[in-house]
């Protein structure tokens, strides 16, 4: 596994707020800080647990998406925001942890 970023929920504006209304939330740029941080901050009807929308959560870059989530408490089953990238939620000692398998070859983005 190789560290992404951190994700912390927040209910307030943050500066350089990027939109995603597919996703239901707004996040910041977690690569314009030497550290990962990414502010979010989820949409009123956002389709995702109270647990990912309030506790703050590690992510994890991994070769194999579906050999990592072997065995973990999955609550949110992989899916792909974008061309390239497949990620899934576990709660792991009662935090969330994000797990992403990047294909870099089609990857829309710099992830």
């Amino acid at each position: 596994m190789k560290f992404n970023h951190i994700g912390i929920p927040t209910t307030s504006c943050f500066e350089g707020e990027i939109p995603l209304p597919k996703l239901s939330m707004t996040v910041s740029d977690h690569k314009n800080n030497p550290f990962g941080i990414q502010w979010q901050r989820y949409d009123v009807d956002a389709p995702y647990p109270d647990l990912v929308k309030t506790v703050p959560h590690v992510a994890f870059e991994v070769d194999d998406l579906q050999a990592a989530l072997d065995g973990q408490r999955v609550i949110i089953q992989p899916n792909s925001p974008i061309i390239g990238l497949t990620v899934a939620f576990i709660e792991v000692n009662g935090a969330p942890i994000e797990l992403m398998e990047i294909d870099r070859s089609i990857c829309e983005e710099d992830i």
